[in-house]
């Protein structure tokens, strides 16, 4: 794994030193608090992508469902 800066990687997204002076400084330089305060926006963000994955689950499902490609269920 790479820890090079993301933007020498893609040119698109800012890389982990980026990131971390980003946190430190806007923590006024305690790494503790930039630590934590960065674990709880990716906390965050996975948990608004894991939303976000059970309502398009959801959406396919209905959609199955909605076209009659779900087979009926035969008696017992």
């Amino acid at each position: 794994m790479s820890h090079e800066p993301a933007e020498r990687r893609d040119g698109r997204a800012p890389g982990v030193e980026t990131i971390a002076v980003a946190y430190l400084t806007a923590a006024g330089g305690d790494a503790g608090l930039a630590l934590r305060r960065a674990i709880a926006d990716a906390l965050a963000d996975l948990g608004e992508a894991e939303r976000r994955t059970r309502q398009r689950d959801r959406l396919i499902s209905r959609g199955y469902v909605r076209a009659g490609r779900l087979a009926p269920t035969p008696p017992t």
